[in-house]
């Protein structure tokens, strides 16, 4: 990955080169932001810059050794940390078990998501954490002498996911790093990353992409007209995996869609049944929400907290339709025809506890708390939230 693959963010490229140039490089450094604006890409192109032996005052060369070595990720003196599962079948405890597919991942696109990170290794809907025997393991390789280049360079793809024990191990090493050494974090959530640990490191925000070089980008390497890539731009939110999601429509967000609607649907018209009606087509009715929320938690738990994830989304788009301006609406065709007819469902008496029930949810799903009963119960609540 170079700077100049890296969609916008001009800034924050300039303030990381004029780091190099001025020889004042942080040695912890917690870039933040939301998935889809290239924090990783940039996290791993400042490194290839840092360790070129022949850059230039825009970006690395491209042809010395070591940036052939970056061609292929196997830079001696560049460490990975990412999240991972434990398979005690596979032998695979540590993130250099990985290693191997991660470096394929990475090599698929620098913008890089989570959830696509555990499909790709086959979690089976575990979650991924970054455990605590791989403080061992970073304290092994931090402590190492550099092999070829000034600095030793770790990024650590979301510490949010660290665990406990393992963020404790290593507040020492943020605190006092070996000399030429350099952290880099990469956070979607930097609030979740442990508090001395963001005490401890110099906060970069990263913004979502500006739509213009966005839109420039798609029609670049999608070969889109300059109409459709503005739409598909302004979609995003200048999220770039949203855009590449909204070009392939993956079929998860198809799936989500269609439970949200079909949940919606259905305790909006138990709603408004009313007491007097036929109690054994209310009944009936409650039996359908009970198997449609069964069949979102079905999903595997990784899967249920991005349908909840969706949820949250769709559910704020649908309220702001309300205000009739659609410059600040971010919806597919199919999400825009539902929204006309649901958005005028959610307002001020409700919206505020609709978005809490979908968060406390994707919380208990996080807690790992049975999700037959998660779902049921947030499709219960919605009936009465209609009410209101």
């Amino acid at each position: 990955m170079f700077f100049h693959q890296i969609i916008g963010q001009e800034e924050i490229k300039e303030r990381l080169r004029r780091s190099v140039e001025l020889d004042q490089i942080p040695h912890a450094q917690l870039l933040c932001g939301g998935e889809g604006v290239g924090k990783f890409a940039l996290a791993l192109a400042y490194a290839r810059y840092i360790h070129c032996t022949n850059r230039g005052t825009d970006d690395a060369c491209g042809v010395c050794p070591s940036c052939r070595k970056y061609d292929e990720l196997v830079h001696p003196d560049l460490h990975f940390v990412f999240p991972i599962y434990k398979s005690a079948k596979l032998k695979r405890e540590i993130c250099d078990d990985y290693l191997k597919d991660f470096r394929e991942f990475i090599h698929k696109s620098g913008y890089l998501s989570y959830s696509s990170w555990m499909s790709f290794i086959e979690s089976d809907n575990a979650q991924g954490l970054i455990y605590s025997n791989e403080s061992a393991e970073i304290m092994r390789k931090i402590n190492l002498k550099s092999y070829e280049a000034e600095y030793k360079i770790m990024i650590i793809w979301l510490p949010e996911r660290l665990h406990e024990s393992c963020a404790n191990k290593i507040l020492k090493l943020l605190e006092e790093p070996p000399a030429k050494t350099l952290f880099l974090l990469v956070s979607d959530q930097p609030d979740r990353v442990l508090l001395t640990i963001q005490s401890r490191s110099q906060r970069i925000n990263v913004r979502n992409i500006e739509l213009e070089k966005l839109k420039q980008a798609l029609m670049s390497r999608f070969m889109l007209s300059s109409e459709d890539a503005s739409s598909i731009a302004h979609y995003s939110g200048g999220n770039y995996l949203k855009a590449i999601d909204c070009l392939s429509t993956s079929e998860d967000s198809k799936l989500f869609y269609e439970h949200f609607i079909t949940m919606m649907r259905m305790a909006y018209a138990i709603a408004n049944m009313g007491g007097a009606s036929n109690p054994s087509l209310k009944f009936d009715s409650l039996v359908k929400l009970k198997d449609i929320s069964e069949m979102v938690a079905s999903l595997g738990r990784e899967r249920q907290r991005r349908f909840l994830g969706y949820s949250q989304q769709f559910l704020r788009e649908n309220y702001i339709a309300n205000l009739q301006t659609p410059e600040l609406n971010y919806m597919n065709r199919d999400e825009a025809t539902f929204a006309s007819r649901f958005a005028p469902f959610l307002h001020e008496r409700n919206i505020e506890e609709f978005m809490k029930e979908f968060e406390l949810a994707e919380q208990h799903i996080e807690s790992n708390v049975n999700p037959k009963m998660v779902f049921f119960d947030l499709a219960l609540k919605m009936i009465v939230l209609f009410k209101k």
